[in-house]
């Protein structure tokens, strides 16, 4: 059975990397192989970008370079745009969820609940709290 896969938007994973936010406890899952996370190239990049202004470059690369070291961290390609938001720049994380085959997105951006009127392609959307409430009991075991 495979682990539960996600696609993290980059203002919820920035806030995970902090030891002192409440959000932290989803970061310590990833590192300890509890589910797996898909990216791209262009996420890992928007990561980079929001990281870097937050923390450094030396911080950025060395979080990055590890995460990619994580076997639970799965590196997909999309090959179709969606195009299903408003914001164009939101539409990678769609992208990463179809191609990888995520389970959920996992985002506080309001205009992701389109995702919950469409029947194709089949994502799932929640906020960082209902990721919270549904997963963390299941996770930290």
């Amino acid at each position: 059975m495979r682990k539960a896969r996600f696609v993290i938007d980059t203002n919820v994973f920035l806030v995970s990397l902090a030891p002192n936010f409440r959000l932290h406890w989803i970061f310590k899952c990833l590192l300890s192989g509890k589910y797996e996370l898909c990216v791209t190239t262009e996420i890992l990049n928007e990561y980079q970008e929001i990281i870097t202004s937050r923390y450094g470059i030396d911080q950025t690369n060395s979080t990055l370079d590890f995460l990619l070291l994580l076997p639970n961290v799965i590196q997909v390609t999309p090959h179709f745009k969606w195009n299903l938001l408003k914001d164009p720049d939101d539409n990678k994380f769609i992208d990463c969820a179809v191609a990888g085959n995520a389970d959920f997105i996992i985002t506080n951006d309001r205009d992701f609940n389109i995702l919950k009127k469409l029947v194709f392609p089949p994502i799932e959307k929640l906020t960082s709290q209902e990721f919270e409430e549904k997963f963390k009991i299941l996770l930290e075991k």
